[in-house]
């Protein structure tokens, strides 16, 4: 469930870019750098995908059986979504279908952690790569669930130019890939009970689908999401950064990069960048979590950017605040399972209280849940077992707990 180093430090540590925005004066207007697109055509966006409705299925194909989880099925879903700007997007979702499912199971849309900026790490890339990275480290997580028959779905809740960072998008993306998914009948779950889950980044991509949904999508009945680690507010911990060298340096780089790209006219980090930052910024533009832990190792905001001068900047603040559960005024209509650890170092655990609390206001059936663990990557493994076994309950239709 993403429970590596590189998958623990990338949402806790992810507003420490969001200071590079707020340094310097910048200078001459700079433009944001995208990644090459994929070769492949099936990951383009075709003509008239603006008359497309969000969730719409554009394309699938079916792909090679996969030694990681046997018996299994592999589909992979293209859809179109929509961005952060309200701009119709192509985005995919791969779908691993057990050959046990009984007819109607269930089916979990599962938001892994994507720490990447190119198109060659989406998650149809990686599962057929040398490197697993984060997938290999879930199997066992996703292999039990396949046991008891329930379909996954793994969306690219990047979207298509592998925005890091930006969770409202992450929300949408994983709320069109469960109306794409249900629109296809050879993957038998057209009538089935849908549920959500992530740890970390992925728990955000799954609270923000969460909260989004009575607006975004609220033709959809999911029965519940579990969500653990989640930031739920940047703009509190953006107020706690620090510019010491880090050796996660390369994942904050990496966020800023994905805001710009979802933000450009509101977010233009490339404009406070001097030229050390810029030649980082190119060198992984396109670059999956490993090559983008390379080049960062050990730096920080001092040593790209071009001033270290505090200034006030509102639109950049304001899409930090955009993307802050905590400061969205939508609460979810679903049953929510929520845990982290007390004493997590790297989110704030006040606004994640702050929002359970005002989800339970709200009548929100929440069930939150302390772990033992005082830090991050421990915190997701206690988790798990209780986040499972609370979504197997709502697969039976069990009335939802809450301890509000």
């Amino acid at each position: 469930m993403g429970l590596t180093t590189r998958g623990t430090l990338t949402t806790g540590l992810l507003t420490g870019v969001l200071a590079t925005i707020l340094i310097g004066t910048g200078t001459a207007p700079a433009v944001p750098i995208y990644p090459v697109a994929d070769p492949d055509p099936f990951y383009a966006a075709p003509a008239g995908i603006a008359a497309k409705r969000p969730g719409e299925v554009i394309e699938t194909r079916s792909l090679p059986p996969l030694l990681t989880f046997p018996d299994t099925d592999v589909t992979l879903v293209k859809f179109r979504s929509t961005n952060s700007r309200g701009l119709p997007i192509a985005a995919t979702t791969t779908v691993l279908s057990p050959h046990s499912r009984p007819p109607d199971g269930p089916l979990l849309s599962y938001q892994h952690i994507i720490n990447a900026l190119g198109t060659k790490c989406s998650i149809s890339r990686e599962l057929y790569s040398d490197d697993f990275n984060l997938q290999i480290k879930e199997a066992v997580a996703l292999n039990a669930v396949l046991l008891h028959g329930w379909s996954v779905a793994l969306p690219d809740h990047l979207g298509p130019t592998f925005a890091y960072g930006a969770a409202r998008l992450g929300g949408q993306i994983t709320l069109d890939g469960i109306r794409a998914v249900r629109q296809i009948p050879e993957l038998g779950v057209q009538h089935s009970p849908v549920a959500m889950a992530g740890y970390s980044g992925g728990g955000m991509a799954t609270a923000w689908a969460a909260a989004l949904a009575p607006r975004y999508a609220p033709e959809l009945d999911i029965a519940g999401a579990a969500a653990g680690g989640v930031p739920t507010n940047m703009v509190k911990m953006l107020e706690g950064i620090q510019f010491d060298p880090h050796p996660a340096f390369g994942l904050l780089m990496a966020a800023a990069i994905g805001l710009e790209r979802e933000y450009p006219d509101r977010f233009p980090i490339s404009d406070y960048l001097n030229s050390q930052g810029m030649a980082a910024r190119d060198r992984i533009a396109n670059s999956c979590t490993n090559d983008i832990l390379a080049a960062g190792a050990w730096r920080s905001a001092r040593d790209f950017a071009s001033n270290m001068s505090l200034t006030e900047n509102r639109n950049a603040r304001s899409v930090v605040e955009e993307n802050s559960l905590e400061l969205f005024d939508g609460v979810p209509k679903m049953p929510i399972f929520e845990w982290h650890s007390p004493t997590d170092p790297l989110i704030p655990i006040e606004a994640t209280d702050n929002t359970n609390r005002r989800y339970c206001q709200a009548g929100v059936r929440l069930q939150t849940e302390l772990t033992a663990s005082p830090e991050h990557l421990t915190a997701a493994v206690l988790g798990i077992p209780a986040a499972l076994a609370w979504l197997e309950a709502r697969f039976r239709g069990e009335p939802a707990p809450t301890n509000c």
